[in-house]
């Protein structure tokens, strides 16, 4: 059940039976030859495909987040981790004063993970309140069957190119990119980031066949169902 698909009675409804729902967190930011929304697409579709059998209302993904390193890639927007956990809470806040008080925070960016302290915060600041924090492509199953396929992955690489992310009539590189030295990246600015990465791609293949991406879907949506299905 898609908010941006519903009117206010249905959702109104729905909280009569129900009180859970899920909320997606993306960003916009550089993905190689990737769209820009990689993390809104994949965190929402995922949401959705995942809540959808149980008819759980899945929010639109939050489109901006935290991510400082790559604001010498044009297009990227980073907010500050207190603006966004600001715009969280406040989120948090209003799901809650219409009844929702199971929320299922499906994050597409690592950049956002720091703020699962928020959301534990905001359980425990209100009663009855439940909030899972779940970054849906390191979860154990699914970043298992990620290691299965090729344990070169990584940001903007192959794991992040479905059908869904790639754009049309781009050309992909052909060979596998060695890994980025992450602890030189740690310690870089945006500039000199961009300059340690290139296009982009922290390290590893830039597409896989649809075969092996639906099949690493498949997984990450029954993990994702999971959460939401068992106990709270």
């Amino acid at each position: 059940m898609k908010i941006s698909e519903s009117n206010w009675f249905e959702i109104e409804e729905y909280l009569e039976r129900d009180d859970r729902c899920v909320l997606p967190l993306g960003s916009t930011e550089q993905h190689a030859f990737l769209s820009l929304s990689v993390d809104s697409i994949l965190s929402e579709r995922m949401a959705r495909d995942a809540a959808e059998p149980l008819n759980i209302p899945v929010f639109p993904a939050v489109p901006y987040g935290v991510t400082p390193y790559f604001m010498g890639f044009p297009g990227t927007v980073s907010l500050r981790t207190s603006t966004y956990e600001a715009v969280l809470c406040d989120v948090l806040d209003s799901l809650y004063t219409h009844g929702f008080r199971r929320v299922l925070i499906v994050n597409g960016h690592g950049g956002n993970s720091p703020v699962q302290s928020v959301c534990a915060q905001w359980t425990l600041d209100n009663a009855g309140a439940a909030c899972r924090f779940h970054d849906w492509w390191r979860a154990p199953k699914t970043w298992a069957a990620v290691k299965a396929v090729d344990p070169v992955a990584s940001h903007a690489s192959w794991m992040e190119n479905f059908p869904w992310t790639r754009l049309p009539d781009r050309e992909m590189p052909q060979e596998q990119k060695p890994f980025v030295d992450f602890e030189r990246l740690r310690q870089s600015t945006p500039q000199e980031v961009r300059a340690l990465i290139g296009d982009g791609n922290y390290g590893g293949e830039y597409q896989k066949s649809d075969v092996i991406m639906n099949e690493l879907w498949n997984v990450a949506v029954a993990e994702t169902r999971e959460l939401l299905e068992g106990e709270w």
